[in-house]
């Protein structure tokens, strides 16, 4: 794999239509609202992290914009049609795919299963190119996920929605339990396939230095609120900047936040 530092080679071509708009997007449960005004867009091939403490309103963003939450107010569209939250299947037809931070696995099925069950036709072709980027998977077809190690199964996760075909790929909080070395090799990987097909990719991550290098955008969200966003590259070189907005100024000093929720940007 490649080094993640690296990767990050600037924006995705913007020259044709956002796959994925948001226009003040509000959203919450229950009537309590969770996050308030979110505006974004994501292109063909391009990639973008939303970034942000625990409790932030990240996931809450992530499932109204797939539509399996519905929204209080605001506008989001994937492919030019607006989401139905009451209809969220018609989006996963058109394209759309989503990871959720639990994996959205059967524990007592086994890897191969979870491969043909993903393919909307037979296509040993995509599979081979599929299990190219994971070539960990060939190996573990006949074993139960539930016997798998936490970098296995995410790596399942995403081949499970690639082998779709997906046009926009939504991905909750991929590194959650799983070693730096293994999040160092996969982060690169999702990269390299939103270039390579033409992906938009949205990425929900607490790894803030992982995800900015393999971004071409990032957002930062606190209190519900998106309080920094911008070029990742720029954001990358900026530690103070990001570290303050995570953190809400003047607060990363504070004890209570500890050295351990506190982002990673080198």
């Amino acid at each position: 794999m490649a080094d993640a530092a690296s990767t990050n080679t600037g924006p995705a071509s913007t020259n044709t239509a956002p796959v994925l708009t948001a226009e003040a997007l509000t959203a919450g449960y229950h009537g309590v609202v969770a996050v308030t005004d979110v505006n974004l867009s994501v292109s063909a091939g391009e990639v973008l992290s939303i970034l942000g403490p625990n409790g932030a309103g990240k996931t809450t963003t992530l499932l109204s914009l797939a539509g399996v939450l519905p929204t209080m107010s605001g506008r989001v569209t994937i492919l030019g049609e607006p989401v139905d939250s009451r209809r969220p299947y018609r989006m996963a037809r058109r394209g759309m795919r989503f990871v959720p931070d639990d994996r959205g696995l059967f524990p007592s099925m086994t890897v191969g299963e979870h491969l043909r069950l993903a393919r909307r036709r037979p296509d040993k072709h995509r599979e081979h190119s599929v299990l190219e980027r994971f070539p960990a998977l060939a190996k573990l077809r006949s074993r139960t996920v539930g016997l798998l190690s936490g970098g296995e199964q995410q790596m399942l996760a995403i081949a499970v929605a690639l082998l779709a075909e997906p046009r926009l790929l939504m991905v909750d909080e991929m590194s959650l339990g799983l070693a730096p070395m293994i999040v160092e090799q996969m982060l690169p990987a999702i990269r390299d396939l939103a270039r390579a097909e033409g992906i938009a990719v949205v990425l929900v991550e607490q790894h803030v230095g992982l995800a900015l290098a393999v971004s071409d955008r990032a957002m930062v969200l606190n209190h519900g609120r998106v309080v920094l966003e911008g070029q990742a590259g720029a954001l990358l070189r900026e530690r103070d900047r990001v570290e303050s907005a995570y953190f809400g100024a003047g607060e990363f000093a504070d004890e209570e936040h500890g050295d351990a929720d506190r982002p990673s940007v080198v």
